[in-house]
């Protein structure tokens, strides 16, 4: 019996996934399978195509495991794209003039960029968006350009524009549509989409055509013509302008053809010719649209191996949920259903923040049927709210908007789900079958759920059993403590190397996720002067695992100012230094209050003044005070034996010798200290991380003190010790707990969590039992060194100075959301924070 040949044309992922599901049906034991791919390499994952541009290489985007082809037979050509198809003989030929025979003809030739149709579109400087090759030419092209503009504000295109604002240049972003990602999103998420962005440095042209692109004399691009007569410098152009089905090959050999493009197809993703199947986005679906996504293209892909493996009768492919949720530029956005509310008589509930860039919205039916949803800032309950459509909540929509704090609190949570409910629909898997496995390993070997997109593995997580895992999150099967001594151990100096090298498996090459971005960082953070590697935390790759308000050297305030904290050492200050901070609160208007830590706080500032208070605090010899960061905030003092009748020794020297030499030293948690020069204990020292009291003969050390939500008194660590003990005790006790604490947990916690308590914490800081105090000394000693104020050295740099902007396109504006009242001769924050339209009385349309 003759073996059969199935023809591949097209290896992308899509293409793969097609050769997977002929694998798992054993149709590759019983058939020879030839792949034809144009791009120089095998399918790789083009939905993180960006992350190249954050350190990931063309292999770690690869979609197909090692072995795969060559356990299942497969014949690969790259390079070689097929050329012709002659139906009638059913061959196919390769650009290289091989001519391959078929039984069975798969096209996933997916689809090519749109480029509009404007004059200088091939000049030099001009990209698409598409695929490695591409990227690796816009890298190359950047080196020489200050400038870039991406036409189209789509998924691709904002990709794209954090590209290219990844290569250092001025980004534009020019989307001819009244909003960005018209498609997926409504006026309002867009106009929140387009306040984050724009807060990130980016210019955002939006109802603007290109109308053409200039060049020089040199051929190469300088600028664009806009369609509102306006004209852009720049020095490259990126077209990512939407895509159309790439279907010439299908034409070209007399296939149905849809009349706006596509091969038309049926529902078992059969063309015409019924030895001839289409996948992907070359596919008009039987419900006459193109579908756009990889998720339908998986769909597509599992339905055309199983009509080929056993000709399958079942519904196969008759449409596809265009839900979508990914990450852009960091802004979590999200759409499902029917998302511009365009069935009759829907309602909408709308929930917007935009001092924080949130925006909600779930479209209704009159009778509480969820249709679909936008969420753009916060997508935290897609998860759950996506497997809901078509079905009435089990709690009111308002509690499914509402942040937590602003409405009755929110029990759901994925056992609300019916067991039916498609919970990763790139392939298909529902809740049921995520709760045949035990783990989330187990889910993405067995229903390779979580392995597309990635937006369902939290609520993947929920599903699965309680685990004794200890790791610290999906990405790290590590406690924090043991990726801290990986990372000093092995002088890895980037989150990338980390989690590279040492992350889960199914997690390597990834992005991290929100809990262990902002640990590495910490982590990098305070082995920097060990590790060689610069401290400056909004560097580089730095920058994007820090937390939000490190993000602006300053904490965010409830109606999205900002507050100004300078260092005052012990509390000790110079009437000069009064002064100016007095005359710094009132120039700028600014909320002025002592603060229980002996500091002067100022609230209100907009963020792009911090650039402007800053340099006149600098100037006039403060530093941050860091009241933004898991890192030493205060030490607290009383005024001691020099004006004090009952203080035996200087607390206010001590505590400022003690808060210059561990300023910036970053840590799993905040710390605070206090030194109190007698017994009398006024700066309440037995309540901090590490507080000091004077003795007749020195000082007592005490640690693990804790004044906040859980007091805790402090213990009692050494006594009686001399300045230079003192110090040496410290020094050792907070480079054993930045090495050996959890994150996010306090010294109190940490200690009562330690196994042996404070008795092996004296035996290994006070007694040296491990054999570690010298190392410890040696890295604080380099952090010492090591230091630099943060905001000195934001100031004295142009580059860096560029993120503190309201709007990127109008620097001087205020943020019109950020607004004051008066109260007491100072201001307080005009609380209008909701924006709920029409919670109960919603209107039909």
């Amino acid at each position: 019996m003759t073996t059969p040949t199935i023809v591949l044309v097209g290896h992308g992922m899509v293409g793969q996934r097609f050769l997977e599901a002929l694998a798992d049906r054993g149709v590759t034991e019983r058939a020879r399978i030839v792949v034809l791919c144009e791009e120089p390499r095998p399918a790789y994952d083009r939905v993180q195509l960006t992350s190249y541009f954050s350190g990931k290489t063309p292999d770690d985007l690869s979609m197909v495991e090692d072995g795969f082809l060559e356990k299942h037979g497969i014949e690969l050509y790259v390079n070689d794209p097929a050329e012709a198809v002659d139906r009638e003989a059913r061959t196919v030929t390769a650009r290289s003039g091989r001519v391959f025979a078929y039984d069975t003809l798969v096209l996933a030739t997916g689809s090519y960029p749109f480029v509009p149709p404007v004059p200088g579109r091939d000049a030099e400087g001009c990209f698409v968006y598409r695929t490695i090759e591409d990227l690796l030419a816009i890298e190359e092209y950047a080196r020489t350009a200050t400038t870039g503009a991406v036409v189209g504000g789509g998924l691709l295109g904002l990709e794209a524009a954090g590209a290219l604002k990844g290569l250092g240049l001025d980004t534009h972003v020019v989307e001819f549509a009244p909003r960005l990602m018209p498609v997926q999103v409504d006026e309002g998420g867009g106009a929140a989409l387009l306040r984050t962005i724009e807060g990130m440095g980016l210019t955002v042209h939006t109802g603007t055509g290109t109308q053409e692109v200039v060049t020089g004399d040199d051929g190469a691009v300088t600028g664009m013509k806009l369609s509102d007569g306006s004209e852009l410098a720049t020095d490259m152009v990126v077209f990512s302008a939407g895509v159309r089905p790439r279907d010439q090959l299908a034409r070209d050999c007399g296939l149905t053809v849809g009349e706006r493009g596509g091969i038309a197809v049926d529902e078992f993703c059969r063309t015409s010719d019924p030895a001839v199947f289409a996948i992907g986005e070359c596919a008009l679906a039987s419900d006459g649209r193109v579908y756009g996504l990889v998720a339908p293209g998986y769909e597509m892909a599992q339905t055309a191996a199983a009509a080929i493996a056993d000709h399958a009768t079942g519904d196969g492919f008759t449409g596809a949920d265009m839900s979508t949720k990914l990450k852009l530029l960091g802004v979590d956005v999200a759409s499902f259903g029917d998302a511009h509310g365009t069935a009759e008589g829907c309602l909408d509930v709308v929930y917007s923040d935009s001092r924080s860039g949130v925006y909600k919205k779930l479209v209704i039916s009159g009778e509480g049927v969820l249709l679909g949803g936008v969420l753009v800032g916060d997508a935290e309950q897609y998860g759950l709210l996506r497997p809901l459509t078509g079905t009435v909540p089990p709690v009111s929509p308002e509690q499914l908007v509402l942040p937590a704090g602003a409405g009755a609190p929110v029990s759901l949570g994925p056992s609300a789900l019916p067991d039916d409910a498609v919970i990763c629909s790139c392939h298909n898997v529902t809740k049921h079958a995520i709760g045949q496995c035990t783990s989330l390993p187990e889910v993405k070997r067995c229903t390779k759920a979580g392995t597309g997109c990635g937006s369902c593995v939290k609520v993947i997580e929920k599903l699965l059993p309680a685990t004794t895992d200890k790791g610290l999150c999906g990405c790290f099967s590590y406690t924090r403590s043991e990726l801290y001594e990986i990372a000093r151990t092995l002088r890895l100096t980037s989150f990338a190397a980390l989690l590279d090298s040492h992350g889960r498996e199914e997690a390597r090459g990834g992005e991290g996720c929100e809990v262990c971005k902002p640990t590495v960082g910490s982590i990098l953070a305070s082995l920097a002067p060990t590790l060689g590697i610069g401290g400056y935390i909004l560097d580089g790759e730095q920058a994007s695992l820090q937390d939000t308000n490190d993000h602006f050297l300053a904490n965010m305030q409830r109606n999205g100012s900002y507050s100004v904290v300078p260092r005052i050492p012990g509390g000790e200050i110079t009437p000069d230094k009064l002064i100016v901070i007095g005359e710094v609160a009132r120039d700028f208007g600014l909320y002025t209050k002592i603060t229980g830590g002996q500091r002067i706080d100022l609230f209100g500032a907009r963020v792009d003044q911090l650039p402007s208070i800053w340099t006149r605090l600098v100037d006039a010899g403060f530093e941050s005070g860091h009241a933004y960061g898991k890192a030493l905030r205060t030490v607290k003092s009383c005024v001691g034996q020099t004006w004090c009748r009952y203080g035996v020794q200087d607390s206010v020297k001590m505590a400022i010798q003690l808060e210059l030499r561990y300023r910036g030293l970053r840590a799993p948690h905040k710390l605070k200290s206090a030194v109190s020069g007698c017994a009398r204990e006024c700066a309440e020292a037995q309540s901090k991380d590490f507080g000091i009291i004077a003795t007749a003969n020195g000082w007592n050390l005490y640690v693990g003190g804790n004044g906040g939500a859980t007091p805790r008194h402090a213990d009692l660590l050494a006594q009686d010790l001399s300045d230079a003990e003192l110090v040496r005790l410290i020094d050792r006790f907070l480079m054993f707990y930045i090495r050996t604490a959890d994150r996010l947990e306090r010294t109190s916690t940490w200690l009562e969590r330690l196994e042996g308590g404070l008795d092996h914490l004296k035996d290994v800081v006070v007694h040296d039992s491990l054999g570690l105090c010298d190392e410890l000394e040696a890295l604080m000693t380099a952090h010492v060194a090591g230091y630099r104020d943060e905001w000195a050295e934001t100031l004295d740099d142009p580059e860096r100075l560029r993120r503190f902007v309201s709007f990127v396109n109008a620097p001087g504006a205020p943020d019109p959301s950020v607004r004051f009242v008066p109260e007491r001769d100072q201001i307080k924050p005009d609380l209008t924070i909701l924006t709920i339209g029409n919670l109960e009385g919603a209107t039909s349309r």
